[in-house]
């Protein structure tokens, strides 16, 4: 997409963004809840316990959800600020770019999804340990 001025990309650079920064927190909390699902621990959260007891295993996995559940909640907090940021752009964009809002906001779904990185199942014994 070609602008004259920075004044006419600003609208289209701030829905682009928002829309970025939202699929990739969607991303964080679809990896959140499958290793909370598959009990795995994600390299982030690091819970020392010197015991080896079964008690003692049994505190450090109730404390890694509850981490992993924190952190589910905070993204989801997130998600809905996004959301209500790429409304608002969105509203500004179509009236903008009057006729040609549809076809721009194509463009910007096909670049995010050509850009981003597809992450297959597998890496997820990589990331968590």
């Amino acid at each position: 997409m070609k602008f004259v001025n920075a004044q006419q990309g600003k609208p289209y650079n701030i829905y682009k963004n928002t829309k970025l920064k939202l699929l990739k927190t969607n991303a964080t909390i679809w990896f959140n809840k499958n290793c909370r699902d598959h009990q795995l621990q994600p390299r982030y959260i690091s819970i020392k316990i010197k015991g080896r007891k079964q008690q003692d295993m049994k505190t450090a996995a109730n404390a890694i959800r509850f981490c992993i559940n924190q952190e589910i909640k905070f993204h989801y907090k997130r998600k809905q600020h996004f959301n209500q940021q790429l409304y608002q752009a969105h509203l500004k964009c179509a009236h903008h770019y009057y006729g040609t809002w549809q076809h721009i906001q194509t463009v910007i779904v096909r670049q995010l999804t050509l850009s981003s990185p597809v992450m297959p199942y597998g890496i997820m014994r990589f990331i968590c340990s």
